[in-house]
């Protein structure tokens, strides 16, 4: 049996039915958002393949999710301000993905949990103080993000505060997240796949999520104007409050 015969014959059609509808659900979101995919796949990937392929699943169909944006918001996108992002965050993007293929599946399992919890009070507080980013600032605070965001999911509720704080709004700082994050996503699987971490499971369901998220970007761009975003904001902390300490728990118990 071949690798892909194997993989998919460990993969049901429900649970890869199950995985597709939760990245276009989450895909909307995050169109609507601006955050949001990264930090609810986990909760449904973790139980199926566990904590340690979580990233780079989630990278690699991130390149889908985040093309389907570029492609829906492109008149918007600030092309100055991502730039100075990806200038400043890319080498410490290598770095943060290269750290996290030497975790363990609990050091993976923990990391991913703490990255969830304190994402939601992160985002708070950095709304909150209103703090202004621009030039020597905006470059410090890329290249802190890109550590982050090559090892974790998530990190892109840090990059939408960063855009919001660097004077963006509305749909700009949606297009500009999803180039910047689109960017990344490919750095981050070139390391994967040099470091031997994506295997055919990882492909399939990586790509199962990302095709399936492609529509959701149209959906979030149909509704961007009409829908109250502070409701699902809200109701989106609970979730990725609870799926965090759950894996935090799990981490501890196993």
């Amino acid at each position: 049996m071949s690798g892909l015969d194997a993989a998919l014959a460990s993969l049901p059609l429900t649970l890869l039915a199950l995985v597709a509808a939760a990245a276009f659900v989450t895909s909307c979101i995050s169109g609507i958002a601006g955050y949001g995919s990264s930090l609810l796949m986990p909760l449904v990937l973790v139980p199926i393949v566990g904590a340690e392929p979580v990233v780079p699943i989630v990278a690699i169909s991130g390149l889908f999710t985040n093309a389907s944006r570029v492609a829906a918001f492109r008149r918007v996108i600030e092309w100055r301000h991502s730039w100075i992002v990806l200038a400043a965050s890319l080498p410490t993007c290598l770095l943060g993905a290269w750290l996290f293929t030497k975790l363990g599946g609990r050091g993976a399992l923990l990391l991913i949990g703490v990255t969830l919890i304190v994402g939601v009070p992160l985002r708070r507080a950095l709304k909150r103080r209103a703090i202004r980013l621009q030039g020597g600032c905006l470059i410090a605070a890329s290249a802190g993000w890109g550590l982050i965001n090559g090892g974790t999911p998530g990190a892109g509720v840090v990059l939408i505060s960063m855009l919001l704080a660097a004077g963006l709004e509305g749909a700009a700082v949606i297009a500009t997240d999803a180039v910047i994050s689109m960017t990344l996503d490919a750095v981050r699987i070139v390391v994967f796949g040099l470091a031997g971490v994506v295997d055919m499971t990882v492909l399939i369901l990586a790509l199962v999520s990302g095709i399936a998220a492609i529509p959701g970007a149209f959906v979030a761009r149909a509704t961007l104007a009409r829908m109250p975003v502070h409701i699902h904001t809200a109701l989106l902390d609970i979730l990725v409050l609870a799926g965090g300490a759950a894996m935090v728990f799990g981490a501890f118990r196993g």
